[in-house]
């Protein structure tokens, strides 16, 4: 009798740590969902699927065999169709644009790309406040502030005050780390030779933007920030 009632108690406890265990993994969301999450889901895919064979079978009887198969070929290339076209949507929300896309953004559009190609590229894009030019800002693991802005020259325009200011470490200097400057098109010698000496300003023109929207890391396309340190404290 007692050893029955061990075995009861035992059971009982594995069933409730199971029960906790089961309970953890649902908040942090490791655990799927339950069955009465997705049963409308799964509900209406059986409506569909049997609104469909129905559909077939009645055709058939109506019409002959050639109806349900002109309506399976119509279903295959709408399926096609739909596919061809949400693949493009897919790649971009990735990060990853053709030329020919990137020449047809706007300048928001254009921001949304490159925000797009920082999340690909690891960094955590930081949601700004609405402005009438469009600014980005990032950080990557070890905690460095990019700032992107969108325009045909390096330097910053008279009325352009940048958004994101912070004290660097050591310095009275404010700032971000690095800064990213998009143009689609060439920038000026001018340009350059400003950027240069600046030393935490770096130019993407129009080939760097095309490597990098195809997958070129960020790091890797020559005038862009290669993995520069913090300044010295």
């Amino acid at each position: 009798m007692a050893q029955a009632q061990e075995h009861s108690a035992m059971g009982r406890s594995r069933w409730a740590r199971r029960r906790q265990t089961v309970l953890e993994l649902r908040r942090s969301g490791q655990y799927g969902p339950r069955f009465r999450d997705v049963l409308s889901g799964l509900t209406g895919l059986v409506v569909v699927v049997c609104a469909g064979v129905t559909a077939l079978a009645l055709s058939y009887r109506a019409f002959g065999p050639a109806a349900p198969a002109a309506i399976l070929v119509l279903l295959t290339l709408v399926a096609v169709a739909v596919h061809r076209r949400r693949r493009p949507l897919a790649r971009r929300r990735r990060g990853y644009y053709t030329p020919e896309e990137l020449t047809e953004l706007d300048v928001p559009e254009l921001a949304l790309a490159v925000a797009r190609m920082l999340r690909r590229d690891g960094w955590h894009v930081l949601p700004l406040p609405a402005q009438d030019r469009p600014v980005l800002a990032a950080r990557d693991d070890q905690g460095r502030l990019l700032v992107v802005a969108f325009r045909p020259v390096a330097e910053p325009l008279p009325d352009e005050e940048p958004v994101w200011r912070r004290r660097s470490k050591g310095r009275g200097k404010a700032g971000p780390d690095l800064r990213l400057v998009v143009h689609r098109g060439t920038f000026a010698t001018r340009d350059v030779r400003w950027a240069a000496r600046q030393g935490h300003v770096h130019l993407i023109d129009g080939p760097r933007l095309e490597r990098w929207a195809h997958g070129t890391p960020l790091y890797d396309l020559g005038d862009a920030p290669a993995a520069p340190a913090l300044p010295d404290s």
